[in-house]
């Protein structure tokens, strides 16, 4: 059986996902009643109905959930051995607060705070949820991913399966307009020549065939990529002993359009070879 469980944080796109499961075969339930995951779990497992065996659900804070019991249940599937696998949606405040805005939704939590305002309430519910981030197998922020986006990645998790199953993400972006936040590991290439001061080269991007030859065909760059893909082909293996079901890896130069681009789409490339799961986002290519 295949038991999924979404949560996070109100208005990160729970929906989305729960949506993007429901097109490849999966069973789903929204707002599912905590109270209710142990005995809905069960029959799932016991079920003879072949539709019950791929189920996703959705539990948050809505209505007043007793987290304490949801996380008292998935803590003690881990401890029981249960399959299942939890994903955790986020989103900046700022981005949280707009898509309230956007939809004139009154948040779950608005009635606990205060003030009854959307900052406090998702400050609220942010350290509510905290916990299950911490042992989440996915994280995903949605802070800048559109819904299209959204379901291909939950997509990529669930629709294919084999022995090298972690997810290696590589995030281009540039420094100057701040460092994404959900990344596992951050990467500069500011070191490497930079085709920006090259008149021709300016407006064009990492994506282009003449950036790309300018930024690779330096020895500091062939030495450098030595280097980091010699770190990821031994690393990505031990994350994988360890249980790591996802690799997030930022990427970043300057302004995100140049080197950033192409040493992402070069580590993208490099890991589809080798057999990965592997995508690229660039966030900051157009600005």
């Amino acid at each position: 059986m295949e038991f999924v469980v979404i949560t996070g944080l109100s208005g990160a796109g729970k929906t989305s996902a729960l949506r993007a499961l429901e097109d490849i075969g999966f069973y789903c339930v929204d707002n599912l009643p905590s109270k209710l995951l142990n005995t809905f779990y069960n029959l799932c497992e016991t079920s003879t109905d072949d539709s019950m065996k791929r189920i996703a659900v959705v539990i948050d804070s809505r209505g007043g959930q007793k987290l304490n019991d949801f996380y008292s249940d998935l803590t003690g599937f881990k401890e029981q051995r249960k399959p299942f696998t939890l994903i955790f949606l986020d989103a900046g405040e700022d981005i949280l607060v707009r898509r309230f805005k956007e939809t004139r939704r009154r948040h779950p939590l608005a009635d606990l705070v205060p003030d009854n305002s959307v900052e406090s309430a998702i400050s609220l519910e942010r350290s509510y949820l905290e916990p299950f981030k911490r042992i989440a197998d996915y994280i995903i922020n949605t802070t800048n991913v559109t819904t299209k986006m959204l379901k291909e990645r939950i997509t990529q998790i669930f629709l294919d399966s084999d022995e090298k199953s972690i997810i290696l993400t590589f995030v281009s972006f540039g420094f100057k307009h701040g460092a994404p936040n959900d990344c596992d590991s951050l990467i500069d290439v500011r070191c490497l020549p930079n085709p920006y001061y090259i008149p021709e080269l300016k407006e064009k991007t990492g994506n282009d065939s003449d950036v790309r030859n300018y930024i690779f065909n330096s020895d500091e760059t062939k030495d450098f990529l030595d280097k980091l893909l010699s770190f990821f082909d031994c690393a990505v293996p031990l994350y994988i002993k360890e249980g790591k079901a996802e690799l997030v890896v930022g990427i970043g130069c300057t302004g995100g359009k140049h080197r950033s681009v192409a040493i992402s789409e070069h580590l993208r490339k490099h890991f589809i070879n080798k057999g990965y799961k592997s995508s690229v986002y660039h966030r900051d290519i157009n600005k």
